[in-house]
């Protein structure tokens, strides 16, 4: 129930100018958001990368209706690996990209166009590119394009989630050699009858999901912070002989930090998810959404700044 009230309300721009003004605000996107500029998101992955942690780089925005904005998004993204390349942040850092972004909505074929010149700026600056996956209306045009992307950039990474009643079967497909596949729970609502519903039949097809891409002959990259999945990826690395180098984790950043290091301790390869930009609002709601327990941090957040 709290999960679709916070839904509803990323939804909502009554509510997101709420958020937006409120004197609190700043210190909550601050913990989940590297800032607004580029400059930003390269001093925040240059603090990460000190720390021994991987990145992937999110440039905020997905409500794109003209071709002139999905240019100017692929023209950010071209400038961030320039500049990750001229600070010798990659290969560490990666970026992710939505083709919501980029024009699929209205434009396919622009959408390719467009991650196709963002997939090659990657390889020119020794990194790479993985889609992000959105609501179910978008998973089979993102595979698709993902497929046309793999022949001439072959590493660009496809993002699976959990709770779609298909992610099994697409596992399958994506789980062969050289294929960098990121598995996560999902944070769009879905309908019943594409999606599981309760967090117990979506962590147990994560579970099935997880033990797909371990088994296969791809590079897992298990995206969550429940520390149930993440002992059962540690226990399946295991029981597959997938050495540290052979498959990775992933969080958000602002998000169990410490268990981020506990993890890099340890020897895995740990990803942080790090968006910047100035459409910062959906995302952070769905973060909420995706981990209701993140609302404690908000309400202390409200109520240091009365």
């Amino acid at each position: 129930m709290l999960r679709s009230v916070i839904l509803a309300a990323s939804r909502s721009s009554r509510v997101e100018r709420l958020v937006a003004t409120a004197p609190f605000s700043r210190d909550v996107v601050r913990r989940f958001v590297a800032g607004a500029k580029t400059d930003d998101a390269l001093r925040v992955t240059r603090e990460l990368v000190d720390d021994g942690l991987a990145v992937t780089l999110d440039h905020l925005g997905e409500d794109t209706v003209t071709p002139e904005q999905a240019r100017a998004t692929r023209d950010e993204y071209l400038a961030l690996l320039r500049m990750l390349a001229e600070a010798r942040l990659t290969p560490a850092a990666e970026v992710s990209v939505k083709l919501s972004a980029l024009g699929q909505a209205f434009d396919e074929q622009l959408a390719y166009d467009n991650a196709r010149a963002i997939c090659a700026a990657a390889d020119a600056a020794g990194t790479t590119v993985t889609l992000d996956m959105e609501d179910h209306t978008t998973t089979d045009s993102t595979l698709d394009i993902l497929a046309k992307l793999r022949k001439d950039f072959p590493s660009t990474g496809a993002v699976l989630q959990a709770y779609l009643r298909r992610t099994e079967s697409d596992c399958r497909e994506l789980a062969s050699a050289g294929s960098r596949v990121r598995l996560c729970k999902g944070a769009y609502k879905e309908p019943e009858s594409v999606a599981h519903q309760s967090a117990r039949d979506v962590d147990k097809s994560y579970v099935r999901c997880l033990n797909i891409l371990m088994s296969g002959d791809g590079y897992p990259m298990l995206a969550t912070h429940d520390p149930r999945l993440i002992a059962i990826g540690e226990d399946r690395a295991r029981w597959f002989d997938r050495s540290p180098d052979r498959f990775e984790f992933q969080m958000l950043y602002g998000i169990r930090p410490e268990e981020q290091a506990r993890l890099v301790g340890e020897g895995y390869t740990v990803r942080t998810y790090v968006p910047y930009g100035d459409d910062w609002y959906g995302y952070l709601m769905r973060r909420l959404a995706e981990r209701p327990a993140n609302l404690a941090f908000f309400a202390r957040a409200v109520a240091s700044r009365k």
